[in-house]
């Protein structure tokens, strides 16, 4: 039976191909507070500087490519069963070539309806609009969860982590909750490779290789 992998992604894999994070330069997000740009109040408050800033980051995301780690994770599959737990908001695993990516945090490239959480629309890379709503008349927001919002797909990514045979930790500090207790989730037998450039929050037993991303998966996957 074919070994599952489960990687758990976070933002310095999406900084390699250029894209900024919410938790970069000490809590702003291209200048911004989260507080004013990622929080339900803060869409309550200035609707249209929240839509405004999640379709640039839409534009900056058409133009950016995947990165030699997220093709390294896909070639995975070629060897594995593998499944990846992304804290990233973008479609970067998508379009390097990961086939089963669960997202925490939501999708860049989604809208939903700010009144009824279950419609959900694929927008690619448009814009969304004051004035722009769902088939029930609810105005579109962005379809990414913000602080201080439940994670919806936190219990199926516990469940998938649970069935791991090798837990692979890729450019993220773990200190993130709730998606850093994705750890606790793994069984004792199983093996933990922490692939990051900085100090990640300790995580027992895990072996740690300290380098970023792409040449720290190459690495990896060498000794395979």
């Amino acid at each position: 039976m074919t070994d599952h992998i489960v990687v758990l992604t976070g933002a310095g894999i999406s900084a390699e191909s250029g894209l900024s994070t919410f938790r970069d330069n000490g809590g702003l997000w291209e200048q911004h507070s989260v507080y004013d740009v990622a929080t339900p109040e803060a869409f309550a408050r200035n609707q249209e500087l929240v839509l405004r800033f999640y379709n640039e980051r839409r534009r900056q995301l058409q133009e950016a490519e995947p990165n030699p780690a997220h093709r390294l994770l896909a070639s995975l599959e070629e060897r594995f069963r593998v499944t990846v737990v992304t804290q990233n908001v973008d479609n970067l695993h998508e379009r390097g070539g990961s086939s089963n990516v669960i997202h925490l945090h939501g999708e860049l490239t989604k809208a939903r309806s700010s009144g009824y959480p279950d419609l959900v629309y694929d927008i690619g890379y448009r814009d969304i609009n004051p004035g722009d709503t769902c088939e029930r008349g609810a105005q579109l927001r962005p379809h990414i969860v913000w602080f201080g919002e439940e994670v919806p797909m936190l219990a199926a990514a516990a469940d998938v982590v649970s069935t791991a045979d090798h837990l692979l930790i890729v450019g993220t500090s773990l200190q993130v909750y709730p998606a850093a207790g994705l750890v606790h989730e793994v069984g004792l037998d199983v093996p933990i490779t922490v692939i990051d450039p900085g100090e990640p929050a300790s995580v027992s037993r895990a072996n740690v290789i300290r380098k970023g991303a792409s040449e720290g998966l190459a690495d990896w996957i060498a000794q395979l």
